[in-house]
């Protein structure tokens, strides 16, 4: 019945006009940020109304940001299920005996985004429980399940070393990426540096010098200095560490994924009580195997609230590869992705002019929807089945995620579910605003522009703008 009702607004919005302007006091607040009002897209509508309560050239196909993650979270909830979970396989490809296994240990993953410290020690459990003890042989991986071009991690903004821009992988195992933290001894003159996981392939060097001085730009400070060839890696510190910082933390990619797999398999396998120092190969798992250990991720609606409310880019592209493979067998690629998305929105009814998609998480330069094709998208979701696990994935304004700091002293604080998109020229937002009597509203609004940095407290003002004044406005008092 939801569905139906998603269906009857998509057509509604197709066919009625819209009139209604942008509230001068809203217009105001981008123009007062220095931004054009033909760079901004904007749609506020009651879910339970037929069409907006105003529009402001909604239709222009802009970059949202990773706003775009709501079309791979809602197609993900839609054709996989909230209750959807990953698999990552353990093989044996040679005999066990007296716990040793006289071959090769395969692993064999099918795209599950989120492989934590936590799960992959599971894993290594498993393995140990199930009578594992040493491996002669090697690790071998199997990454079939996607396949994919070469990724340059530096290609989108000369970034290599930020987690944000590793790329999707069959057999991603802790977003690829460690902790680093920098904790300041003032009685011991030193500075304490850790790595998190703690892997014998990443070599750490002499940390920076202890100073006494202001906090400042610590990471400039600190000089670090990283050598990564993709099989090793070493990181050390050349400058200064002031005391005033405290503990901090850096988080930085490393390693190429396969030996990153590895790292990850000895340190933890080992800590687990195993033996393992073997290479690493790629090997497919025979067809007639048997699985000797298993990891289930967590239910998709929590790994799309990971996705949503911190908006994790890595995991969103993994969520979009995942959706390449619902239409048939892997491996899936991206551009099956793009298809199944394309044939979803249309079993839906959900018109998308100028929808361009590349890899689902709005980390691209090319990717490109229209607020009006937003709205059209958060009704449909608000209908559907999965409507409650799609909007709980949003964050909450004032309370977590990336809306947690903003809103702290407006009444919409916890009533707003927003997902928010941030790229050099691109400021954004979409998501539903409760008001104080419960109708729900859905806000949308993109902006690009050179200014596009200035548009927060617009974006804000809007929002809560919605709140207050969303069931009692008039649009003839604008005209």
């Amino acid at each position: 019945m939801r569905a139906g009702c998603a269906v009857g607004f998509a057509f509604a919005l197709l066919a009625l006009p819209v009139h209604a302007k942008l509230p001068r006091e809203v217009g105001r607040a981008f123009l007062d940020a220095g931004i054009p009002l033909n760079h901004v897209g904007v749609v506020v509508q009651q879910t339970t109304t037929p069409r907006p309560l105003f529009a402001h050239d909604a239709e222009r196909p802009r970059n949202p940001a990773s706003v775009m993650k709501l079309v791979t979270t809602f197609a993900a909830l839609d054709l996989l299920g909230p209750a959807y979970r990953w698999k990552t396989e353990a093989y044996l490809a040679g005999p066990l005996v007296g716990g040793e296994l006289h071959g090769d240990l395969i692993l064999k993953g099918h795209g599950d985004p989120k492989i934590t410290i936590e799960q992959w020690q599971s894993l290594m459990a498993q393995l140990r429980a199930n009578g594992l003890t040493a491996i002669d042989g090697d690790l071998a991986l199997d990454r079939s399940a996607f396949a994919l071009p070469p990724h340059d991690p530096s290609a989108f903004d000369h970034e290599p070393l930020k987690p944000y821009n590793v790329g999707p992988d069959a057999l991603l195992v802790n977003f690829k990426s460690l902790r680093l933290t920098l904790v300041p001894d003032v009685i011991g003159a030193r500075v304490t540096v850790r790595a998190e996981p703690p892997l014998t392939d990443v070599t750490l060097g002499p940390p920076p010098a202890l100073a006494m001085d202001d906090c400042g730009d610590w990471r400039l400070r600190a000089a670090p200095s990283i050598e990564d060839r993709g099989d090793r890696a070493a990181i050390a510190f050349g400058g200064t560490y002031p005391s005033a910082c405290g503990e901090r933390e850096w988080w930085i990619a490393m390693l190429d994924h396969p030996h990153y797999v590895r790292a990850m398999f000895e340190t933890y396998f080992r800590e687990a009580g195993g033996r393992f120092s073997g290479g690493v190969k790629e090997r497919r798992v025979p067809v007639d195997a048997r699985p000797f250990a298993v990891l289930e991720s967590p239910p998709l609606e929590d790994i799309v609230r990971d996705v949503n409310k911190l908006s994790n880019n890595v995991m969103a592209r993994q969520i979009f590869l995942t959706l390449g493979s619902t239409q048939g067998a892997e491996p899936a690629t991206p551009a099956r992705s793009v298809q199944a998305i394309r044939r979803w929105l249309a079993a839906r009814k959900l018109t998308m002019p100028g929808l361009v998609l590349e890899n689902g998480s709005g980390l691209s330069r090319h990717e490109r929807m229209s607020a009006a094709a937003f709205n059209r998208l958060l009704i449909a979701a608000n209908a559907s089945s999965v409507g409650d696990a799609f909007a709980s994935s949003l964050a909450v304004a004032a309370v977590d995620g990336t809306v947690e700091r903003r809103f702290q002293n407006g009444a919409v604080a916890g009533q707003a579910l927003l997902k928010t998109g941030t790229l050099e020229g691109v400021r954004a937002l979409a998501g539903y605003v409760i008001d104080a009597a419960g109708r729900r509203f859905t806000v949308v609004a993109i902006v690009n522009d050179r200014n596009a940095a200035r548009a927060t407290p617009a974006l804000d003002y809007l929002v809560q703008w919605v709140y207050r004044n969303g069931a009692a406005w008039d649009p003839k008092l604008q005209r």
